[in-house]
This record gives C-alpha cells, structure tokens and sequence, in this order.
C-alpha cells in the first residue's frame, strides 16, 4: 500500500508530466523551420540558375511571401505566445527578410520605387538591400554563439549565402550566383535537420544532437 504522502505525489506526476508532452509538442519550430526549408529550396534553385532566367525571380514571389513570410510570422506569434522570446526574435528576423526579399523583387520588376531600368539602379538596390541583410544577420549570428551549434552553423551558412549573392549581384557573376545557391541548399539541409528533430520531440522520440554552445557551452 501506498502512503497519503505517495498518493499525493502520484496524482500530481501524470498532471506535470502530461504538460511537459504538450510543451514539447507545442514547438513553433514544426511551422517556422519546414516553411523556411521550402522558400530556401527556391530560391536556391533561382541562384544556380535552375530556372532558366533572370525574369524568373517573379516565380519565386508566392513561395518566399505566402511560405517563408507568413510561416515565419505564425511561428513568431506562436513563439511569443509561449513565452520564448529568443525564438520569437529569430523567426521574426527571419520572416521580415522573406517578405522584403519578393517585395525588392516586385518593386523592381514593376519600378515602384523609381525607375529601375536607369543605369545601375537595379544593382544598386540589390546591393544595399543584401548588404544590409547581411550585417543583420551577422549580428544574429553573434547573438546565437549561446545557442546550441546547430544553429550557429545554420546563421553562418545565411552569411556565407548573403555575401556571395551580393558579390555576384556587384560583379554580375553568374558563378558567384550558383556557389551563393549551394550555400542556400547547404542551409536548408540544416533546417531539414531542424524540422526532423522538432517533429521526432513532438511524436514523443528523443531529441537529435544539436552541438554545445560556442559560448557557455
């Protein structure tokens, strides 16, 4: 037989631990990073010059905006709601690039923001808005150094991607194009790995290695 004491103890197991089950599943990262992944493929597939041309950068549009944008917004609200500021901050980062990224694109395309067919001032608005991406992303990377290495990795291969685009866009290297369109894929097999690991915690399985810390790890 068991004890008052241990009867009490038992009644409140199943209550804590069924909550710790649905704080696991309840992971903004099952939206944010499976629709990172899919708007990342994309535009990697742009860069190596998959799709054929440069006008075909407007196809890319409705997967970076409804996709990458709106998926990073759910999961920032979603991450907030939960109280994970960190993760909040990331996905909004993240979800305002993929929505000023297609706006650049349309804006160009249909000179919303003057007359983009004047010499250089399409390059010229590609370059200041990649630039200023990167040193964004940068400082993101910085802030991550206390963050599991995975994700690290994950911001360093953004950077990586960034500055090779943006030297491509200013020397109008398709070659540096492509190699910014690998580390695209390289970054989006890292998010692959995310996903994996968030869904595997979510169904109940242990969660994959993600690296000690860089800093305080």
């Amino acid at each position: 037989m068991t004890t008052t004491d241990e009867q009490s103890t038992a009644a409140h197991a199943a209550p804590e631990t069924e909550a710790d089950t649905a704080l696991a599943a309840a992971n903004p990262a099952l939206v944010g990073v499976p629709t990172f992944v899919i708007g990342s493929v994309a535009l990697g597939l742009y860069l190596v010059g998959f799709t054929g041309s440069s006008n075909a950068a407007i196809g890319m549009v409705p997967i970076l905006f409804a996709s990458n944008g709106i998926g990073q917004l759910i999961a920032c609200v979603w991450a907030a709601r939960l109280n994970q500021g960190a993760v909040a901050a990331v996905f909004a980062i993240f979800g305002a690039f993929w929505i000023s990224f297609p706006l650049l694109v349309l804006g160009l395309a249909h000179n919303w923001f003057g007359d983009a067919t004047a010499a250089g001032a399409a390059t010229g608005a590609q370059e200041t808005f990649l630039l200023t991406w990167l040193i964004g992303i940068v400082m993101l990377t910085v802030a991550s150094l206390r963050l599991p290495m995975v994700f690290t990795l994950l911001f360093v291969l953004v950077d990586a991607a960034l500055l090779l685009v943006l030297l491509g866009t200013a020397n109008d290297s398709t070659g540096l194009l492509a190699v910014g369109g690998i580390f695209v894929f390289a970054f989006a097999l890292v998010g692959v790995y995310l996903f994996f690991d968030a869904m595997t915690v979510a169904n109940g399985g242990k969660p994959l290695p993600m690296g000690k810390a860089i800093i305080g790890g």
